[in-house]
């Protein structure tokens, strides 16, 4: 893995330091909106404006890159990026905040096509499986670590926004200095939903509302703890919890992936979210069983993002697949911006423990779902499935096309080598 890595580790670094900075962000924006007053509602509409930036850079930056080139669009849309995150203290209006919210998205999303155009570009296919996880893994590593910077500062104050945008800032050193031209980013063009869903109705409409489930838990949770009377401490460890669980629970569902009936493990993801989300609504408080709540269903969200994208490749060509996997990566950029609505809305009408609520009928619909389709088709044996890779939320269409394409390549080999 150390030599693998060697040559990789000014990306890995860099992404690391973004991560820091982004996930600082995005809680820092539910403990300032509570204390500026911002409803539930007003709220969620902010969150629901990055992703909606989110899916417009996947869209448009590729295009940018062709034109101007990698080193250029990094650049651009990293110094775009800091100045939005200082702004948010000088412009405390939900309005202000949801422009610089679709801005720090489509930025985002733009930083994420570059820099895994260059991962990809400098892994093989020996070694892109082994890269593809250490970037998952520094990115979630990012986002964790980013909850305890946040406890060394005051939220009320401009310090913390002040400390994400240079975190950003600094994080293109190590990229731009190490990294080579590669050629321009090509994303195949997305399936069509209606073909997407004739292929995979599982597939699709889970990742759907999968992207609502995760829009909810990465923007609103401190939205939720805010509103509780969470302290700023409490509020960084719960949000820490949601993608702890994400981390450890990884692994063993993937491994699970690649022997069981992938309907049936969904199902069961879906049903532990379900069950301690609907722990987290009813007991009403205490910050052990929130923590435990958090721990495992963002524990299972992240996982199962995964085990839509395996699934849905499952049943496809491999030339197919590029296409079905930009598709689903929109579909759930769609669920993310709907889901944190609909709970913003539902939390200003019923309160804020009504964030456990949707979740649990969310993920509720997802298990069901899964257990119906298990009625309508035969299922694949293990042998022919293609390999578990642990491909983000965050990803851009750029690492999740790379993902599958290799785990296909993987699929094949090991078929091939039993025969």
């Amino acid at each position: 893995m150390f030599r693998v890595l060697s040559g990789v580790w000014p990306l890995m670094l860099g992404i690391l330091l973004i991560m820091l900075g982004n996930g600082m962000h995005f809680t820092l924006i539910g403990l300032r909106g509570g204390i500026e007053g911002f409803s539930s509602a007003e709220l969620a509409v902010v969150t629901s404006a990055y992703f909606l930036g989110f899916l417009s850079g996947a869209r448009f930056t590729p295009l940018m890159i062709r034109n101007v080139g990698h080193v250029r669009v990094f650049a651009a849309l990293g110094s775009f990026m800091s100045a939005a995150l200082i702004a948010f203290p000088l412009l405390t209006e939900p309005w202000a905040w949801t422009l610089l919210r679709v801005l720090i998205g489509f930025c985002m999303s733009g930083i994420y096509v570059a820099a895994e155009s260059w991962l990809n570009n400098a892994s093989s296919n020996e070694t892109r499986g082994k890269v593809l996880s250490a970037y998952m893994i520094a990115q979630t590593l990012g986002i964790i670590g980013a909850q305890g910077l946040l406890t060394l500062g005051d939220a009320a104050t401009s310090v913390l926004f002040i400390c994400a945008s240079i975190l950003v800032s600094i994080s293109f050193a190590p990229i731009l200095l190490a990294a080579t031209p590669v050629p321009a980013a090509e994303v195949a063009r997305a399936m069509p939903l209606r073909d997407l869903f004739k292929g995979s109705p599982l597939g699709t409409v889970g990742i759907f509302l999968l992207g609502g489930i995760y829009a909810t838990q990465s923007g609103m949770g401190a939205v939720f703890g805010s509103q509780i009377g969470m302290s700023a401490a409490q509020i960084a460890l719960f949000v820490a919890m949601l993608f702890a669980g994400a981390l450890l629970l990884q692994y063993p569902i993937g491994w699970l992936s690649d022997r069981v009936d992938r309907r049936k493990l969904i199902f069961a993801a879906a049903v532990i979210g379900a069950v301690f989300c609907a722990l987290g609504w009813f007991t009403a408080g205490g910050i052990e069983f929130l923590l435990i709540s958090a721990f495992f269903a963002g524990g299972v969200t992240t996982p199962l993002y995964a085990l839509f994208l395996a699934y849905t490749n499952d049943g496809l060509a491999t030339e197919d697949m590029p296409a079905a996997s930009g598709g689903l990566v929109f579909t759930f950029g769609l669920g993310a911006i709907i889901g944190p609505l609909v709970t913003g809305w539902v939390m200003q009408g019923f309160g804020p423990f009504a964030f456990w609520l949707v979740m649990s009928a969310t993920f509720g619909a997802i298990a069901v779902y899964a257990m119906y389709r298990m009625t309508q088709r035969a299922s694949l044996p293990a042998s022919e499935t293609d390999s578990y890779v642990g491909v983000l939320p965050t990803s851009s269409p750029v690492a999740v096309e790379a993902a599958v394409t290799w785990s296909a390549e993987m699929a094949e080999q090991e078929r091939e080598a039993s025969e």
